[in-house]
């Protein structure tokens, strides 16, 4: 009669779910001697990783991420009344249609799901690219400025180009780092309208960056006026 001696069960689970895995066991018959010892042919920390990074890019995908179709956006086009207006929000005639950048492209050319994704398009006045980064920067500056003016007593100007501070080169790094992590997935056909979660959407975003635009210019401003920071 046989007798097992010893068995051990790994069971590795990943948010898509994998498994039960059983590395090798050693089984004994009465005479002690070894009746079989299966190996894990794959190697398990590779299909972690492998099935991990799949199942997280297709969760988040699937938690965030809104497919915009032509369809939908010639819609918008018809429906969507700024879309029949100039940058002041005229509606345009025949002298100022004609006028150079003075009314915006339809947005199914300015859009990156259909439009052209050049990178002259792409930083164009009304491209999806220079308010998303302007707007990321100007929240990012504010609230940097709060806590940097708190904890230094230095106005903005002061952070930038005092020699015995670092600012101006957490500043063109931060611009940098936010700009490539904008044009990724512009590159990649999707515009900041494709992504929500929860209130963070893109209207929420932009009006947030807009506003913090708004406010950074004017703490500048104030502070070359009076030479002092505001938030000290």
């Amino acid at each position: 009669m046989a007798a097992v001696v010893s068995q051990m069960t790994v069971a590795a689970s990943l948010a898509g779910g994998l498994t039960a895995l059983t590395p090798a066991r050693k089984v004994f018959n009465a005479n002690s001697r070894v009746v079989a010892a299966p190996r894990l042919a794959t190697s398990l920390a590779g299909r972690v990783r492998c099935e991990a990074g799949k199942g997280l890019r297709e969760v988040i995908d699937e938690s965030t991420k809104k497919d915009i179709t032509e369809d939908e956006i010639r819609k918008s086009m018809e429906t969507n009344e700024s879309e029949q207006r100039s940058y002041f929000g005229a509606k345009p005639t025949d002298g100022m249609e004609k006028a150079v950048g003075f009314v915006p492209r339809p947005e199914i050319e300015r859009r990156p799901e259909t439009g052209d994704k050049s990178f002259l398009s792409v930083f164009a006045f009304d491209g999806a690219a220079p308010e998303a980064i302007n707007c990321r920067l100007a929240m990012l500056g504010m609230v940097w400025a709060f806590v940097a003016e708190k904890a230094t007593g230095l106005t903005v100007v002061e952070q930038l180009f005092n020699p015995t501070t670092s600012g101006l080169v957490y500043f063109v790094g931060a611009v940098q780092l936010f700009t490539y992590a904008s044009l990724v997935p512009i590159m990649n056909g999707e515009s900041t309208d494709a992504r929500s979660f929860g209130p963070f959407t893109a209207r929420a975003e932009r009006w947030n960056g807009r506003l913090a635009m708004l406010g950074f210019l004017s703490l500048v401003v104030t502070e070359l006026i009076r030479g002092t920071p505001v938030f000290h």
